[in-house]
């Protein structure tokens, strides 16, 4: 399958395939989707406003498409291989990888025929966080070891379908917080290559060039290119437009805002540019973004009044 095509006919998708297999732990029986209900309940998750974590062996032609999840979105692989899609492109994720997907855009993986995705989640609630899980200076996708997690969260998992201590349950929860943490906030990354990126996210409209954030870092061009390329997967003007796609898309999934607007905020002076630019990170216009909020949000309430009768 071509999957470069596929991409520009994405539709809220949840195939599991009968194959898969999975382990489950939310925070509250809210989700009615078939594929979690009946998981165990651990309130004690909100702590960290955390929705559902989990361990799935996924096979074909297991695909979950979310065209604008509401929260982030933590994936680190243990095993096999699957395909997840990032900036805009179709990459592999093999076991020692691990992804963090910011909310309000489009997510998507799947199974690779032949192959078992044996891979942990962390999936967070959509509210407004006193301390961000993913942040300026957070890896989309890099090298992560996923075992720890996947063993806190089987734990966890066990946990609860005994006798549920609350001190188990808590150490449970910490471990794989912290886990996140490590990938999301890493203590090994270059404390002048986070400050600058900071800086760029409190002012995205800021005409930023390669000279500009060198020269922001106290350090070369050159250096530059390489310590971000090292630690983000991404060159540090990729990253820049990575950081305004991503706030854009907030805005248009959270704000009644002109796109114009919005292009301006993010620093765009030309709409058009802003468009494409956006297109090709998210996979669809800015209208199109926006759009697909309005018809979620109908089919959130529709779904409402329907429970009701």
């Amino acid at each position: 399958m071509n999957w470069s095509v596929k991409t520009r006919r994405l539709s809220e998708t949840d195939i599991l395939g009968h194959r898969t297999r999975q382990i489950v732990v939310r925070a509250d029986d809210s989700d009615k989707r078939d594929w979690i209900q009946g998981q165990p309940v651990c309130g004690a998750l909100s702590r960290h406003r955390i929705a559902h974590i989990g361990v799935r062996e996924a096979q074909a032609p297991y695909e979950i498409v979310r065209l604008k999840q509401s929260g982030a979105f933590f994936m680190a692989c243990l095993g096999g291989e699957g395909r997840m899609l990032v900036d805009g492109r179709w990459r592999v994720c093999k076991a020692g990888t691990a992804c963090l997907l910011p909310p309000h855009m489009l997510h998507a993986f799947h199974a690779v025929k032949g192959r078992t995705w044996k891979f942990v989640w962390v999936r967070y609630q959509a509210v407004p966080e006193k301390r961000p899980v993913a942040r300026a200076g957070s890896p989309v996708m890099a090298q992560f070891d996923g075992g720890p997690l996947g063993a806190a969260v089987t734990g966890l998992h066990g946990e609860c379908l005994g006798e549920s201590l609350p001190a188990a349950v808590y150490q449970w929860i910490e471990l794989i917080q912290s886990y996140v943490l490590r990938f999301a906030q890493p203590w090994q990354m270059d404390r002048r290559l986070s400050v600058v990126l900071e800086k760029v996210a409190i002012r995205l409209d800021a005409e930023w060039t390669l000279d500009g954030l060198a020269t922001a870092a106290h350090m070369s061009g050159e250096h530059l290119r390489r310590l971000c390329t090292r630690q983000l997967g991404r060159s540090p003007m990729q990253q820049v437009t990575y950081l305004r796609m991503r706030h854009a898309a907030e805005l248009l999934a959270g704000t009644d805002e002109k796109i114009a607007t919005i292009a301006s905020r993010v620093g765009y002076k030309n709409p058009f540019v802003f468009s494409t630019t956006f297109k090709k990170w998210i996979g669809w216009r800015p209208s199109e973004h926006r759009t697909v909020r309005v018809l979620s949000w109908k089919t959130k309430l529709n779904s409402g009044k329907k429970r009701k009768k």
